[in-house]
C-alpha cells in the first residue's frame, strides 16, 4: 500500500461550485482515494442544496475567507471560482500554508503566474494547476504514438475543441474586463496551447487569429493559433464557440503515418451527468464507433482509444501531499502556456507572427 492511501486522509476545502466545482473537482476529488471533500465554500442557495444531496458530507461555507481562517482544518486548498479571484487566493492560501490546486488559467497574466510559482518556491508549499485534458483520452492515445515512434517524424500537430453556441449566455466568461480572463482563447485555448507544449516542447514562434463573430458577443469567441515549436514541429490549434460543424478533435502528422480523431473525449458529459469514476464499470472508455485511424491514405485501420483518466489527476495530487513527490501539473507549465496565450494576443492585434524570448 503506498503511502497516500495509507495516510489519514487529506482534507480538501472546495472554493466555488458552479460547473468547475460541481460536475469537476467535487466529484473528482469524492472518488480518489487518500482525499476527502471537507467543505465547499458556494453562497448561492441552489448551489448549497445541490451540495448537500451531491455531498452530504462537505460542510458549506460562505465565504473564501472562512475556509481560509480554517488551515488547521483544511490540507488542500482548490480553487474553482471564477478566473479573476485565482491569483488573490491562490496567494493567500500558499501564505498561509495551505497545498493549493487552481483551475486553469492559472491567471490572467504570465508575469502574476510567474508571482505565485515563486511564492511556492519561497514557501514550499504545493500550487499546481488543473489541466484535466492532458488525461482526454485522445490526447493519451497521441501522446503513446508520438512518443513511441509509430508515425515516424511528427512535423505537423492539429487541435481543435469546437462548439455551436451562437447566443452568448450571461457570466463572467462572457465579459470584456481584461481582468476576468474571460473568452475562448483563455478558456479552451489553455488547454489546447498545454496539449502542443506537452507533446512537443517549447515554443519559437505565435501567430494568431482571434475573433468576436456572435451577435451580442463581447469577448473572443473564434481563434486560431499556429506555433512553430523549437523542434520544428507546427502546432496549429482552433477553438470556437460558432462552429455548426466540428473538424477533427486531433489531427497528427508524422513522415510514417498519421491519426486522426473525431468526437469528444466522454468524461466531461460524464461528469456533467453526475456520474462518477467510483460508481463502477469502465471509466472514459470511449465508444468504438468513435475510435480514430491510424496509418496513410494507402493503409489504415481504426486504433482503440485508450480510457480517459481525469481521476489521474487529483490520485497525483493525493501523492504530491502524502510523499512529497512533484505535482502532477508544474504551475511552470501554466507560465509558459500564458506567455504564449499574450503572444497570441499580440499577433492578432497586429496581424505579425510574435517571436518569444
Amino acid at each position: 500500500m503506498s503511502s497516500s492511501t495509507s495516510h489519514p486522509p487529506f482534507r480538501v476545502g472546495l472554493i466555488g461550485y458552479g460547473l468547475a466545482g460541481s460536475a469537476f473537482h467535487a466529484p473528482l476529488i469524492a472518488a480518489t482515494p487518500g482525499l476527502r471533500l471537507e467543505a465547499v465554500v458556494t453562497a448561492n442557495p441552489e448551489r448549497r442544496d445541490q451540495l448537500r444531496q451531491e455531498h452530504p458530507g462537505a460542510r458549506p461555507l460562505d465565504t473564501p475567507e472562512q475556509l481560509l481562517a480554517e488551515a488547521d482544518r483544511i490540507d488542500l486548498v482548490v480553487i474553482a471560482s471564477p478566473n479573476r479571484t485565482h491569483v488573490p487566493l491562490a496567494r493567500t492560501a500558499l501564505e498561509a500554508g495551505l497545498p493549493t490546486v487552481v483551475d486553469k488559467p492559472l491567471a490572467a497574466t504570465a508575469a502574476e503566474a510567474r508571482e505565485l510559482c515563486e511564492l511556492s518556491d519561497r514557501t514550499g508549499v504545493l500550487l499546481s494547476v488543473f489541466q484535466n485534458r492532458r488525461w482526454d483520452g485522445d490526447f493519451r492515445t497521441a501522446r503513446r504514438l508520438v512518443e513511441s515512434g509509430a508515425l515516424g517524424r511528427v512535423h505537423r500537430f492539429e487541435s481543435r475543441f469546437e462548439r455551436f453556441r451562437p447566443k452568448p449566455k450571461a457570466g463572467w466568461r462572457e465579459l470584456a474586463d481584461p481582468a476576468e480572463a474571460g473568452g475562448t482563447l483563455y478558456d479552451l485555448g489553455s488547454h489546447l496551447v498545454d496539449q502542443a507544449l506537452t507533446l512537443f516542447g517549447p515554443i519559437d514562434t505565435v501567430y494568431a487569429e482571434i475573433d468576436v463573430r456572435r451577435d451580442g458577443a463581447v469577448v473572443d469567441d473564434d481563434a486560431f493559433l499556429a506555433l512553430t515549436h523549437a523542434s520544428g514541429v507546427r502546432s496549429h490549434l482552433w477553438t470556437s464557440a460558432l462552429a455548426p460543424l466540428a473538424g477533427p478533435r486531433l489531427r497528427v502528422l508524422g513522415d510514417t503515418a498519421g491519426y486522426v480523431k473525431f468526437g469528444m473525449d466522454p468524461q466531461e458529459t460524464d461528469l456533467r451527468a453526475g456520474r462518477r469514476p467510483d460508481d463502477g464499470g469502465a471509466w472514459g472508455a470511449d465508444d468504438p464507433a468513435a475510435y480514430g485511424t491510424l496509418g496513410t491514405d494507402e493503409s489504415s485501420a481504426p486504433i482503440p482509444t485508450d480510457p480517459g483518466d481525469y481521476p489521474a489527476y487529483y490520485a497525483g495530487v493525493a501523492a504530491s501531499l502524502a510523499d512529497g513527490t512533484p505535482p502532477p501539473v508544474d504551475p511552470r507549465d501554466a507560465v509558459t502556456t500564458l506567455a504564449v496565450l499574450e503572444a497570441a494576443r499580440a499577433s492578432a492585434a497586429t496581424g505579425n507572427v510574435v517571436r518569444l524570448p
